[in-house]
């Protein structure tokens, strides 16, 4: 968003410098991305004078140039060789010097004025036309200046073109009090009352708006009201349509605006001003002299502005005349409805319309306007009658215009503040800071809210409608923040956490954690029954036929037990997806698992029946997708580790440092399972092909299996531990060990963290190598250690003696040798 600080000025009295008032915005919210020392025409018309023509006789050797000569003020008269139709002896007229730099409308380069020969004839200058200078976009012929004008006059001060500064402000959605220069000036004028800064805000005085006669009055209805909350206007006859004056055409310039008639300037310019959209349309075309607020029915043709036919939707909110719509309300105009050079009556309207209705319009027809940007993201309802009689005191100023009509004002229900309650204490909190109350209150006061009520540490406030943004306690203290200054709020010495550590995790969390991580890894959750067929058990010894549940009225064969495992329903949805050419497949599932042990029913007391929660994960098929930059590639047995190793790391755990031991069972074809403090937590590993075939699985199936209860139980040990990074490098070293071919990682792991505790940050397996180069019995490890000392850089001689204090125990503890 674009400010103009000298137009920002004049609605805040300050003596602060532009880089003071960047810096204050930014630090309120208001970012000032940008800060640019800027003219309201570029070159600031530098070089350009008034000059008079003296004479002016045809070229001797060109019929559509003529010689003239100029008085610039110096008595000197100046050649001039001049194209332009319209030059004529005794005009006042804008010369371009010698070197002076000129900037065309619309070019993006200037060009600089030489002496030159011209047809053979010398040429001292340029007489100019507007679009030549920058200041409008005509080029019929040159300007012809008020015969008052005295030559010599600096075409700077003639057009009142001043230096300024644009602030290029980025917005934040939320801000929308904030979109204007009045919005932006208000929220300066908070920070400068809150720290006692001397300022004055200032609005124009529009006090002398006098309501007219109903003679011209055009009637308003509005059928939707819900739509258009509010909805004024007002009709202003007699109305010239001509240029704006100098001072309101350099306000719009100054933005980046090209000015279009005084009429249709003085809505854009109290747009920026105030941030009330207007709108004014041709009084004369309105049929029936009644406007109507309403829907039009779907697919109701309607021609914008820029000439593009339409089509309406029933949910697009219309300002219609009796016959036809006449413009998409709070985003375009229709082509038809708009003022033009022969307008001599205008209908202004100012009005509040639903930002929802408005945003899907917009939408809906791919607009954005300057307009739309405002209404979607809500205005104040309060500030439409300001910017009504403002407009039409303008316009009886500035178009010799006379102001016909009452003013009409629909508004059946209106928009009330934002109440709530705040507590000084908690604000004290969510700010870092014990600020003094009298303070709170000051900085509340100033941001234009009132405090109704006072009860003790409570405070009822009143927001008004336009702090859209601010609508309960928390919002309210952002804004108190900002204003306060978050460069005021010191860092902390010690950071005091609010993590709690319950006895009993809560298992949902914990499931719900597990269930993220594996859902970001691309895995898709299943839910089966817990109910399944005893013929999978028949002959198996993992899980005996003899140990299952059975159902006492099965509602059939395949419903006739409950589940020991999960694997089999893990394989009927494997089953179900394959038949359906689905064979990359990565599951998991929660789910409870039943069986029933006939020793403890012997041994009485105890009760027969076991219920345990468990995870199951299953890969199949490949890894990812071919794509045209990657190949396919298989998934393996590691994929899966991979995954269990992740799921344990979150809560702390390494499972690199549990105790895996090979597992046999007629399950799988090859399967490991991981203890930790002597529990079984996790078996994985490769499906057999026996279990395969009885669901016609013909790809490798990777199955993993987890106490879930267990796992559960683990967490209860897991403590966030925050600290410092530490700023010293780490140190990495890899070690080769011949072993004994049984010797696991594990246990070489368990070692080198017993005897170093301190600078031993980390150890992992990079390499097993078995093979005929070896001694019988024997295996490689190929390791690598991480060293770091969070105090101190680590130095050769300490990382020298930790490695041949882990080659000592490794050789003492494990019979490992050190291979070169």
């Amino acid at each position: 968003m674009k400010i103009s600080l000298n137009w920002l000025k004049s609605y805040i009295e300050t003596s602060l410098p532009a880089e003071e008032i960047a810096k204050i915005l930014t630090d309120i919210g208001l970012e000032v991305e940008g800060l640019e020392q800027i003219e309201t025409v570029r070159g600031g018309l530098s070089g350009l004078v008034v000059g008079e023509v003296l004479t002016c006789e045809k070229h001797p050797d060109a019929d559509k140039l003529h010689v003239t000569t100029v008085d610039l003020g110096d008595g000197a008269p100046t050649q001039i060789v001049c194209g332009a139709p319209n030059v004529a002896a005794g005009q006042k007229v804008v010369v371009a010097t010698i070197n002076t730099m000129l900037y065309p409308t619309g070019e993006a380069e200037g060009f600089k004025i030489k002496k030159s020969k011209i047809r053979g004839v010398e040429s001292l200058g340029m007489l100019c036309a507007e679009d030549e200078i920058g200041i409008g976009t005509s080029h019929d012929g040159i300007i012809v200046l008020p015969n008052d004008v005295p030559a010599g006059t600096p075409a700077r001060d003639y057009y009142q073109i001043e230096d300024d500064y644009l602030l290029e402000i980025g917005l934040t959605p939320n801000r929308a009090d904030a979109m204007s220069h009045y919005g932006v000036a208000r929220d300066l004028a908070v920070y400068l009352q809150a720290n006692g800064i001397p300022h004055r805000l200032v609005l124009p005085d529009v006090s002398a708006f006098r309501e007219g006669i109903s003679d011209k009055e055009v009637a308003v209805e509005v059928l939707n009201t819900e739509a258009a909350p509010r909805y004024m206007g007002i009709t202003v006859t007699g109305v010239k349509v001509a240029e704006s004056p100098e001072w309101l055409q350099n306000r719009l310039r100054s933005i980046g605006l090209n000015p279009h008639n005084n009429i249709v300037d003085i809505t854009n310019f109290i747009l920026h001003e105030v941030g009330q959209p207007l709108h004014a349309f041709d009084a004369g075309k309105i049929k029936g002299g009644k406007v109507i607020v309403r829907t039009c029915p779907e697919g109701t043709p309607f021609v914008t502005l820029d000439g593009v036919e339409r089509k309406l939707s029933d949910k697009d909110l219309m300002i219609c005349d009796t016959e036809k719509p006449m413009c998409i309300a709070g985003v375009f105009g229709g082509l038809d409805s708009g003022v033009t050079e022969t307008t001599t009556d205008v209908f202004i309207e100012s009005a509040y319309f639903n930002p929802v209705w408005i945003r899907k319009s917009a939408k809906r027809h791919g607009l954005s306007t300057d307009a739309s940007f405002r209404f979607e993201r809500g205005i104040d309802p309060e500030i439409a009658p300001y910017a009504l009689k403002r407009a039409a005191l303008l316009m009886v100023e500035l178009a010799g215009g006379k102001v016909s009509s009452p003013v009409t004002d629909l508004y059946p229900v209106p928009v009330r503040p934002f109440r709530f309650d705040i507590s000084l204490s908690r604000v004290k909190r969510l700010m870092g800071k014990d600020v003094p109350d009298e303070t709170i209150r000051r900085i509340i006061l100033a941001l234009d809210i009132k405090i109704e009520k006072e009860d003790g540490d409570t405070l009822g406030v009143a927001v008004p409608p336009y702090r859209v943004d601010v609508q309960r306690e928390a919002d309210l203290v952002e804004d108190i923040l900002r204003i306060y200054g978050y460069n005021n709020i010191e860092i902390p010495q010690q950071v005091h956490s609010t993590l709690s550590y319950a006895p009993n995790p809560d298992r949902d969390k914990v499931t719900n954690v597990v269930a993220d991580l594996l859902t970001a890894n691309g895995f898709n959750e299943i839910m089966s029954n817990s109910l399944t067929k005893a013929a999978y058990y028949e002959g198996l010894e993992a899980y005996k036929a003899e140990n299952s549940v059975a159902i006492l009225n099965p509602l059939s064969n395949d419903l006739n037990v409950m589940r020991q495992t999960l694997l089999f329903n893990a394989l009927e949805a494997v089953e179900l997806n394959t038949n359906r050419k689905n064979g990359d497949l990565k599951l998991y599932e929660f789910g409870n698992c039943y069986s029933y042990d006939r020793d403890k029913a012997s041994e009485g007391g105890l009760a027969p029946y076991s219920e345990q929660n468990r995870l199951s994960i299953l890969i199949t098929g490949a890894d990812h997708v071919p794509s045209w930059n990657v190949s396919s590639q298989p998934t393996s047995f590691y994929t899966l580790k991979t995954v269990a190793e992740k799921i344990f790391a979150r809560i702390g755990i390494d499972l690199n440092g549990a105790m895996m031991e090979t597992l046999s069972s007629d399950l799988y074809r090859e399967a490991v399972t991981y203890k930790i403090n002597g529990k079984r937590m996790v078996e994985m590993g490769i499906v057999s092909k026996k279990i395969r075939s009885m669901f016609d699985i013909k790809a490798e199936v990777y199955y993993l299996e987890m106490n879930f209860d267990a796992f559960l139980k683990l967490t209860r040990n897991h403590k966030v531990t925050v600290q410092e990074l530490s700023k010293f490098p780490e140190v990495r070293r890899d070690l080769a060990l011949l072993v004994d071919s049984q010797t696991t990682f594990s246990q070489l792991r368990e070692i080198a963290f017993a005897t170093e505790k301190k600078l031993l940050k980390n150890v992992t397996l990079f390499d097993v190598y078995e093979g005929d180069k070896l001694p019988a019995g024997k295996k490689s490890y190929a390791l690598n250690f991480v060293l770091e000392d969070t105090t101190k850089t680590l130095v050769d001689q300490v990382i020298d003696k930790t490695m041949a204090n882990l080659v000592r125990e490794f050789e003492r503890r494990a019979g490992a040798q050190v291979r070169s």
